[in-house]
């Protein structure tokens, strides 16, 4: 296997809705809301659904990278229920090898309510469920052995079990990819991830809000001088600036394009990650992986959806 990611098993539920519905449920247009699992179960209650997607952020780039014809597989936790069942079957759909043994579990799967109002604009409604729940005994060390790549995501990270899953497939790995996912996961964990990027992982993406505040700083210099003296494979996307990839004391950088007609920044990162992943394990050089995900990321942006 070329690439196995492990992380948040998110189904996502796409529904369209009026405005009113949002301001009858107390919900902010274009913003992101947890939610427990009763919440879940009033909104469900009233809405349609016109869409289930297997999604999460490392699930969004291994499914780009399957569909980039790479050798992939997918570790992330569900329930034993009829959002667990559509989230397998979604993976599997898109060439995914689903290498998670779904059980009852005491919580539901993982679903983020997405809810469309007539201007496109998003509102979403997470509930992480049994997803937060990964621990050891959920990831195999011989499937981890036999991939070329371990894909990691910083959502996934907490103290508890989750960190249990996370040791064991960094010790097992031949190579550990990780994306740092979010600012607000950077800003909560910044010690551990630190530790992480210094010590235990081989390539490293994030955009420059997180990885500036990773290291504490509001300089971009800083952020090349801290990643030369890593001699890690470091990616950074940098928005209308365009992306860099760090390795030791070469720097390699790639344009963003232009003349784009965005309709949803959903997906952006973890599409890119799937194209530049995509050049390392095809042997392409760090300008060509960069330009894949450059390529994948402005594609994903021009629809509504992770998928492209």
């Amino acid at each position: 296997m070329k690439i196995l990611g492990i992380g948040n098993a998110i189904i996502d539920v796409l529904c369209k809705v009026d405005d009113d519905f949002l301001v009858n449920n107390s919900l902010k247009k274009s913003t992101m809301k947890l939610i427990n699992e009763n919440e879940l179960k009033s909104l469900l209650s009233s809405l349609n659904i016109e869409e289930t997607i297997s999604g999460g952020s490392v699930a969004n780039s291994i499914v780009g990278l399957s569909q980039l014809g790479n050798t992939v597989g997918f570790i992330g936790k569900v329930a034993n229920d009829e959002f667990g069942h559509k989230y397998e079957e979604g993976l599997k759909k898109e060439n995914v090898k689903y290498l998670y043994k779904k059980k009852d579990e005491p919580i539901p799967t993982g679903t983020c309510l997405i809810l469309i109002t007539p201007d496109s604009e998003r509102t979403m409604c997470t509930f992480l469920g049994t997803a937060g729940r990964i621990n050891d005994d959920d990831v195999e060390s011989n499937l981890i052995k036999n991939a070329e790549i371990t894909f990691l995501e910083g959502y996934l990270w907490d103290e508890g079990e989750p960190k249990k899953a996370f040791d064991k497939a960094i010790k097992n790995s031949r190579k550990v990819a990780m994306s740092l996912s979010d600012l607000f996961c950077v800003e909560r964990h910044k010690s551990q991830f630190l530790e992480l990027v210094k010590n235990r992982l081989d390539i490293i993406f994030a955009n420059e809000q997180e990885i500036l505040s990773l290291i504490s700083t509001n300089k971009f210099e800083e952020v090349i001088s801290f990643c030369k003296q890593l001699n890690k494979n470091i990616i950074i996307t940098r928005g209308e600036k365009g992306s860099i990839a760090i390795k030791g004391e070469n720097i390699f950088e790639c344009a963003a394009k232009k003349n784009l007609k965005i309709k949803d920044l959903t997906g952006a990162g973890d599409l890119f990650a799937a194209g530049y992943l995509h050049g390392i394990v095809n042997n392409l050089s760090a300008e060509e992986s960069l330009n894949v995900g450059t390529e994948l990321s402005s594609k994903i942006i021009q629809k509504i959806g992770g998928r492209i």
